[in-house]
């Protein structure tokens, strides 16, 4: 009887990790699964599922590989006829663009449903969100401080040059504001621009020729070294990142890794799912 009743207090509890997904194997256990790894070595007590908010990878995933990755819909639906009551979600999206609306949206909906899903649903913010305003963190000066155990040395004539996704959204300004910390923390070699909207690529150009660099090193600014990394920063297309630096007369490295490889911005993860149990960083509780 005793046992029964222990049973029956007991409340299941899990952590949902949202990303957009990636086809590359490699970038999956390097980059998504260190990153659920970590969360799982820091809230054992938690059942911690995986999800993706791209579609498309999905698709190519199952009919390439018959690996069968969930939707953050199919994960929440399935948590729920589980029997789960206390669910966290933590997106590993740079900004709080359109995919991180897509899981927000739906993470509200379970919220406000007018049906009983969840006793307590909450989400998480993505990498980039405060700016250290009044009393919420500085996320940009954590990441600025998290990239410093990858850079590379280098010399007075030489930078490093980020490369975020960037888009229409309105919260790809996080990358221009990335920017502005880099200079105000005194890191005058560093720089950010976006393969999708601003900064563009040619603004970046503009400012290494004036500040005579030589040498640039190119660092991907996503969760995932894919096909963006690959191709559109590292490729020898014409188009390319690398191509229009060694055409503007640069000499050019590539650092081919991912955000998720770096133990300090897993941690960063790990923190703002610890924010938002504790009910800090400005996050709203969704109860029913």
């Amino acid at each position: 009887m005793e046992d029964i009743i222990e049973e029956l207090l007991i409340i299941k509890k899990a952590i949902l990790v949202v990303s957009f997904g990636t086809t590359y194997q490699d970038g999956l256990r390097l980059n998504i699964e260190s990153v659920e790894n970590k969360i799982k070595a820091n809230f054992p007590e938690y059942e911690v599922r995986r999800a993706f908010t791209s579609r498309i990878v999905i698709k190519r995933l199952a009919a390439r590989d018959g690996i069968r990755i969930n939707t953050e819909i199919e994960a929440l639906q399935r948590l729920k006829d589980e029997g789960y009551k206390e669910v966290y979600v933590q997106p590993l999206h740079v900004v709080g663009g359109d995919e991180y609306d897509k899981i927000k949206r739906i993470v509200v909906q379970y919220a406000h449903a007018p049906e009983k899903a969840f006793d307590k649903i909450v989400i998480g913010q993505p990498l980039l969100c405060y700016a250290g305003q009044e009393d919420k963190p500085d996320d940009y000066l954590q990441v600025i401080q998290a990239l410093t155990i990858q850079l590379p040395q280098v010399r007075r004539q030489e930078a490093i040059v980020f490369m975020g996704h960037g888009g229409v959204h309105p919260a790809n300004i996080a990358y221009a504001a990335l920017q502005m910390k880099m200079e105000q923390a005194g890191l005058d070699h560093l720089f950010v621009y976006t393969v999708e909207g601003f900064p563009p690529l040619e603004y970046i150009i503009a400012k290494l020729k004036k500040q005579n660099i030589n040498k640039v090193t190119l660092m991907p600014f996503m969760l995932v070294a894919g096909d963006h990394v690959i191709n559109d920063m590292a490729g020898d297309e014409e188009e390319s990142a690398k191509s229009q630096l060694l055409k503007s007369g640069f000499e050019v490295d590539v650092y081919l890794h991912g955000l998720g490889e770096n133990p300090r911005i897993q941690d960063l993860y790990v923190q703002h799912l610890k924010d938002i149990m504790i009910h800090k960083a400005g996050q709203s509780m969704y109860r029913r």
